[in-house]
């Protein structure tokens, strides 16, 4: 898929988690910059939830309960060991009644369940400023 806005992202986002069930994890892969946190906002618009959504860099884990299904959104990026995942309900959020949402699955891959989904977010500059290529595919 191809965005040329930030509101085109948001929009991905959307329609996905419209589509989206239950113990359902998505994994969100790119640089500093690239619009997972946009794309993230668009995912819990689609799950209907009014609240906004902002990267838990600090706390790694934000919970969201009025919407659709709970979504549990991750952001990893200051994780020194996937061992500390346990500390924050990590096992008990991946085989839960929600949706998880993974910002820099990279850094926890040994832990990642066998099955998710891999949103791959990259910019091109070369396309325009706000151009992103969003790959999606099932692992």
């Amino acid at each position: 898929m191809e965005s040329f806005s930030s509101e085109e992202t948001f929009e991905i986002g959307r329609k996905l988690a419209q589509e989206s069930c239950a113990g359902e994890v998505y994994c969100l892969y790119g640089d500093l910059g690239t619009g997972k946190t946009v794309f993230s906002r668009g995912f819990g618009a689609g799950l209907g939830i009014e609240e906004p959504l902002s990267s838990p860099t600090f706390t790694i884990l934000k919970e969201y309960h009025k919407g659709r299904l709970p979504l549990y959104h991750f952001d990893v990026y200051r994780i020194g060991d996937s061992d500390e995942m346990d500390e924050i309900g990590y096992y008990d959020k991946i085989d839960g009644d929600g949706v998880c949402l993974i910002e820099w699955a990279e850094l926890i891959e040994d832990i990642l369940p066998p099955h998710y989904k891999r949103v791959e977010i990259k910019k091109d500059t070369s396309q325009g400023f706000d151009y992103r290529k969003i790959l999606i595919e099932d692992v």
